[in-house]
């Protein structure tokens, strides 16, 4: 008899899994089912009830209870016991109800966890890339030292011999365990030691066997103290939990356009308010995390406001990253813009709302949007380009409405605010125009200093570690912060939407 249906880009994902994870073809799909089961249950969120039905056009196949969590099995070996008693546990646990009164609603949530975990597993893991490493990060990544804790993996007297080896005398006071690196700080018996020591943390890094370009040095406001960052390798990383957004977002909130970026180093919620910005650039090489931190940033715009006090205008030129808003309330333009004549319409658009919101405001006696809305209702508008590259790639006329919005301060008082997003940060695609005046620039990891420079002003971003660590610079702080984002995924994206919609 048949429990749970899968769809045919289900048994998409469990064939690749098979053949380039785990390959071989003779393995039982029942094992990424079960995988895909304990993603899903590591998940915050619970499962949308989208996963119930399957269109008979992309039916894929179907499994008993017998096979998904071996119910009736009595052999020996642990592949082909029976776990169906746990398995109804934990999700009774999950959902906080007696799933063993009820066979059928079991099989539901059951089925909405099997499929949500395939889906997990279609959107981050890749067949070229290592399906062992993808179990360790995502099921593993959370059996380690909170935050903060002690317990560094650097051996404090192998760093004090490299300090000593590079001609640095120093006294270290304090080191805590951070997200994804150690922290040591450092007190210099010589201020002078610090352009050495900034000098030497290449020989640092292979004093102590980890990337030559991965040791960070942060420097104090009291003089002759140092933070130094050391990290800690992928196995022994932190995970920064999406639940945490949702958390923060619920939390009252005195930003009118509040963005949540993840976790700093040592663990605490890092946000901002865009509408201060008042725009915002962002780049970092493929598989830097860039898209990720965007939905980051997207989410936590819909968890937090209504569609009164936010419009979105969104350009997406590969067509793929920001589909799942295409049907949001109020998205200007109706529509997430793929084409270049859809973002050629989108960017003109905004110019005119610009021009005629600024007319507006002069009729009412308002120099800016946050006085006109003390006599009307107007919501700010905010636009993101998914990759400034590609669309650039067109007729460069596309960058005069761009450079009109950022440079003149009526955007700005118009409440209509830019989040500019490439892989490729050269002066091609952020041109001095576009570069200058934008205070607020998020850098992942880059290949190169001259792209962290591009971004940031200043070299760092080629020694970050990827996978959503950043380097955020604010216009409230001359140093710019280390950030670890959140893996916002479908889930969480569609619930974000869903607390939009119904406000």
């Amino acid at each position: 008899m048949a429990d749970i249906y899968t769809s045919h880009e289900d048994e998409v994902i469990i064939d690749q899994v098979l053949v380039y994870g785990f390959r071989t073809y003779k393995a039982p799909k029942y094992r990424v089912l079960r995988l895909a089961l304990a993603k899903s249950l590591r998940m915050e969120t619970q499962p949308e009830s989208e996963f119930d039905t399957i269109h008979s056009s992309t039916k894929g196949s179907n499994y008993s209870l017998e096979q998904v969590t071996g119910r009736g099995k009595n052999e020996a070996t642990q592949a082909l016991r029976d776990f169906d008693d746990a398995v109804r546990a934990l999700l009774s646990a999950y959902h906080d109800e007696d799933l063993f009164a009820s066979e059928s609603r079991y099989v539901r949530l059951l089925q909405r966890h099997v499929r949500r975990g395939l889906r997990e597993i279609r959107t981050s893991w890749s067949r070229n890339h290592s399906f062992a490493n993808w179990l360790r990060e995502e099921l593993l990544a959370d059996a380690q030292l909170s935050p903060g804790d002690s317990g560094t993996d650097v051996d404090a007297d192998i760093l004090r011999e490299a300090l000593t080896e590079i001609g640095v005398t120093a006294e270290i006071r304090q080191s805590r365990q951070g997200i994804r690196v150690d922290r040591f700080s450092l007190y210099l018996s010589n201020i002078n030691h610090l352009d050495t020591l900034r000098k030497g943390l290449s020989k640092i890094a292979f004093r102590l066997s980890v990337p030559d370009d991965s040791v960070m040095l942060t420097v104090d406001n009291e003089a002759g103290v140092a933070d130094i960052d050391i990290p800690r390798p992928p196995e022994r990383w932190k995970t920064v939990l999406p639940g945490r957004l949702f958390d923060w977002a619920e939390q009252p909130r005195a930003e009118k356009l509040p963005l949540w970026l993840g976790a700093s180093l040592l663990g605490d919620d890092v946000a901002m308010d865009l509408a201060a910005a008042p725009h915002m650039r962002i780049a970092g090489a493929t598989g830097s995390g860039k898209t990720v931190c965007l939905h980051s940033l997207l989410v936590s715009l819909l968890a937090t406001l209504t569609p009164k006090q936010l419009r979105l205008a969104l350009i997406d030129p590969k067509g793929t990253e920001l589909n799942a808003y295409g049907k949001i309330p109020n998205l200007f333009g109706r529509t997430v813009a793929t084409s270049v004549v859809d973002a050629a319409e989108i960017l003109n658009t905004l110019v005119e709302k610009m021009e005629s919101r600024n007319r507006l405001f002069a009729e009412m006696g308002a120099r800016n949007i946050d006085e006109a809305t003390l006599q009307t209702a107007l919501p700010r508008i905010v636009l993101v380009v998914e990759e400034l590259a590609d669309l650039f790639m067109q007729p460069r006329e596309l960058e005069a409405p761009l450079v009109r919005l950022r440079l003149a301060q009526k955007a700005r008082s118009a409440g209509i605010h830019l989040v500019l997003a490439t892989q490729r940060p050269d002066s091609n695609t952020f041109s001095g125009l576009l570069r200058s005046n934008i205070p607020v620039r998020i850098a992942l990891r880059v290949q190169k200093h001259t792209e962290s420079s591009i971004i940031l002003d200043e070299k760092g971003a080629e020694a970050l570690l990827g996978k959503g660590d950043m380097l955020v610079k604010l216009t409230d702080r001359p140093e710019p912060v280390r950030v670890h984002g959140a893996k916002i995924g479908d889930s969480e994206i569609a619930r974000a939407i869903k607390h939009f919609t119904m406000q």
